[in-house]
Formats: structure tokens, C-alpha cells, sequence
């Protein structure tokens, strides 16, 4: 019996095995949670979660486009009649495209900074809006980030600004739903290998620089995020919420 049997919990943007949400419902599974997943629109996208989620009986896996009030709504509706309450969400979504990243930030389009803060920060508000009816009871709601929100990284440009406004979501979120006893934090995770950083230049540098000037002297290891996940998921955090968890093995603080 894992610290997670009988929960339920929904995952929003795992797109492949290297996907930090993946890492996390990794550990969930492990500890006796049943999870349904929603994956981007595509064959392709559906194909990759559902050879991660089907070994683990997931009743749900489902294509979203969080740009479709629509399509919201439909995923949560269905995971209401599959599971008729939920205890947690896990949202990982972000995007912004390619070319808007590669740019200098003052190049970027209007069009282009309206899709990012779109899908990558009102994301959270719109699903966390469409979950509450699913948790009665209270539960648990977690978003990814990274220290480019926080201070500049060169070449993460639009994405720093989108990742800004999800951590204040996150805080706004938290003491709108304190109430309801929905607990919503951020997870700030050192830069992982996923389909995102692909888009990002210098990513690699970015790795080993934060490997040499970090306190323990090397990256995050997948199942840490994981093990972080659980904590903030569970009710081990229970009188934690607004928060942004740094998990990046000591980076944040250091001012060298």
C-alpha cells in the first residue's frame, strides 16, 4: 500500500518519457496512484503517451488543446464520468514557437507572446478552473517552472516572462482556493532534457554551467522531481501552498 492508494490524479503535457511530468507520475504509480493523462492533439503525440500510461491501466488519455475552452472542458467532463472525483493535478504545459525563442525578447511578435502566455501561464488558470468541480474535498494542484522566470537566462527570452506570470498565477491561485482547501504550488526544476529545451539555444551550456556553479556541484537527477512531486501532491505539504519549490540542486541561491 503506497501513500497514494485510493487517490486519483490528472496529468496535463507529458509528451515523452523525458517529460518531467512523466518522471513524477513515475513516482505517483509507484505509490498506489491511478492517474489519466491528456496528451497533445496528433497520432504521433497520442502514440508516445499511450505506450507510457497503458502499462499502468490508465482509464483516461485524452487529446487537449488548452487553447479550446472546448477542449477543457470535454477532458474534465470525461474525467468526471470516469472517475467521478479527482485529488490532484499535475500541469506541464508550455510552448512558445521556435522562432519567438530564438529572437532577441524585443522581437517578439504580438501574435507570438499571445500564444506563449496562452498556452504556458492562463493554461494553468483555465484547467485549474474546469478541476474544481472534481475535488470536493479539497486536493492538490502543482505546475512546473524554471529559474528563467525569476531571473534572466539567456536565450529561455518569452518563456522567463510566461514562466513570471505562472509563478503569480500560482500565488493568486493559491489564495483564491485556500478556502476550498486546493492547495496550488510550482515546482522549479534545474533545466532537464525534455521535448521543450529542444527549442531553446545554448541549452547544453545552460546545463553545465548550472552543473559547475550549483551547491552540489552537478544536475538534477529525474527522480528527485519525482520524489518533490510527491511531497507537494501528498498530504505531507498539507499547509503549503503558493509556493515555488526549487529543485536544481542548490543553483538558485548562489549569486556567482
Amino acid at each position: 500500500m503506497g501513500i497514494f492508494s485510493g487517490k486519483t490524479g490528472l496529468v496535463l503535457g507529458v509528451a515523452n518519457d523525458r517529460s518531467i511530468a512523466w518522471a513524477m507520475s513515475e513516482a505517483l504509480v509507484a505509490e498506489g496512484a491511478e492517474l489519466g493523462f491528456s496528451h497533445l492533439p496528433g497520432e504521433r503525440s497520442e502514440r508516445r503517451v499511450r505506450q507510457l500510461a497503458e502499462p499502468h491501466n490508465a482509464k483516461l488519455i485524452m487529446p487537449l488543446d488548452v487553447q479550446k475552452d472546448e477542449e477543457i472542458d470535454a477532458f474534465f467532463d470525461k474525467a468526471k464520468e470516469i472517475y467521478g472525483k479527482i485529488d490532484f493535478v499535475i500541469h506541464s504545459i508550455a510552448y512558445a514557437p521556435t522562432k519567438e525563442l530564438q529572437n532577441p525578447y524585443y522581437m517578439i511578435s504580438r501574435e507570438g507572446w499571445h500564444m506563449a502566455m496562452d498556452i504556458s501561464a492562463y493554461s494553468l488558470l483555465a484547467t485549474t478552473r474546469a478541476a474544481l468541480p472534481l475535488m470536493p474535498d479539497g486536493g492538490s494542484i502543482v505546475t512546473l517552472t524554471y529559474f528563467g522566470g525569476e531571473k534572466v537566462m539567456p536565450g529561455y527570452n518569452v518563456m522567463g516572462v510566461c514562466k513570471a506570470a505562472l509563478e503569480h498565477t500560482v500565488r493568486y491561485l493559491a489564495w483564491d482556493l485556500g478556502e476550498k482547501n486546493v492547495r496550488v504550488n510550482a515546482l522549479s526544476a534545474g533545466p532537464m532534457r525534455t521535448l521543450s529545451s529542444a527549442g531553446i539555444s545554448d541549452f547544453d551550456e545552460m546545463r553545465e554551467h548550472q552543473a559547475q556553479k550549483s551547491c552540489l556541484k552537478r544536475n538534477v537527477d529525474p527522480k528527485e522531481l519525482g520524489s518533490t512531486g510527491i511531497y507537494l501532491l501528498s498530504d505531507m505539504s498539507n499547509g503549503v501552498t503558493g509556493e515555488t519549490i526549487h529543485v536544481d540542486c542548490g543553483y538558485n541561491i548562489v549569486g556567482l
